[in-house]
């Protein structure tokens, strides 16, 4: 088996952003086999990168080592009585697993359409939006095991979600490259318009009882009215976490600033998740651009690259929301990007 490894390759192409930064070495992996094989060769005693679509990463300089670009493919689904078990290859667009789920009425996907990225990235992130989760329908993944140089899986309560984490982010972090997830969707509609956003556009658009694809496609134009496309400007969606703060924090800044009317959901009697994008506006940051970096006119969470920013002027605007926000609330934001 012979694997096409490429020298000092432009990334470019393969981060959203835009940033130019080049790998030492750069090889795409399109089966299990492949993927077994590189790691029975002497070039992955360097510096390892997993990359998927790119949209969850910002270089701030060349990675010094090997990049695997993982591009395992296929959709596969059997049905029973009232689920539908759908497997999807590491390499899949997300977008085009969620539509691949819409189109036969797998219901559990809709909320997260548009979500950029691909299907072997997601337990990583344990992406999310609009009241939904990749945790509430992955069922389990499969993940090569780079120290024992076999595939492993892992059924949900092993990948240790939580709020955009997991097993694969924390304590097993570089470790495991996922192949291929597996999903447990419903047959039976489940309609989750707990985001006021989704029902003001369902009114809009008259829509008393919505189909699978009604709600797939209102999430998609809310999206797309917020988020600019990373084919035409460099992002990689929301940029930070939304904060979760304990019900006391909450009551102290709205004690504090009794004027300000804070953006956020309550989780249980004691944690509430703060809109960190409504924190950044109030610091004056929406639609702010410093030198090619800046934050987009419609969404103050989303970071963006006008042209020819380099991923460290992009990570210093970061750095001085992070501290801005901190110094008017007392809240630290997280990113949710992934920073080489």
């Amino acid at each position: 088996m012979k694997l096409s490894v490429k020298e000092h390759f432009s990334l470019k192409e393969y981060n959203t952003f835009g940033v130019d930064a080049f790998a030492r070495q750069f090889v795409e992996i399109h089966t299990e086999d492949e993927l077994i094989h590189l790691f029975s060769q002497p070039i992955v005693k360097q510096p390892i990168l997993i990359l998927g679509g790119g949209s969850n990463i910002l270089f701030t300089k060349d990675f010094e080592g090997l990049v695997i670009k993982m591009n395992i493919g296929g959709i596969i689904h059997t049905v029973a009585e009232t689920s539908a078990i759908v497997v999807a290859g590491a390499g899949v667009v997300w977008n085009d697993l969620v539509w691949y789920c819409v189109d036969r009425h797998f219901w559990g996907l809709e909320n997260m359409a548009l979500i950029p990225g691909t299907a072997g990235a997601a337990p990583v992130q344990n992406i999310g939006a609009y009241g939904a989760e990749l945790k509430d329908v992955l069922l389990s993944c499969r993940a090569f095991d780079t120290i024992r140089g076999e595939i492993s899986t892992f059924d949900n309560a092993a990948c240790r979600f939580s709020y955009r984490e997991s097993i694969f982010k924390n304590e097993a972090k570089g470790r495991y490259i996922i192949t291929s997830v597996t999903l447990q969707l419903s047959l039976k509609p489940n309609i989750n318009t707990s985001y006021g956003a989704i029902n003001a556009e369902l009114s809009r658009r008259n829509i008393a009882q919505p189909t699978i694809k009604d709600i797939a496609e209102v999430v998609s134009a809310i999206r797309t009215e917020k988020l600019p496309d990373p084919s035409t400007i460099g992002n990689s969606g929301s940029f930070f976490k939304n904060p979760i703060v304990s019900t006391q924090h909450l009551k102290q800044l709205q004690s504090t600033l009794p004027d300000m009317n804070f953006v956020y959901y309550q989780l249980d009697d004691n944690w509430v998740k703060i809109a960190a994008g409504w924190l950044i506006e109030q610091c004056g940051w929406k639609g702010k651009r410093v030198g090619d970096a800046g934050t987009w006119k419609n969404q103050a969470l989303v970071l963006v690259n006008h042209h020819n920013a380099s991923g460290s002027d992009i990570y210093n605007l970061s750095e001085q929301i992070i501290q801005d926000v901190n110094e008017r609330f007392g809240i630290t934001l997280e990113r949710e990007v992934n920073i080489i």
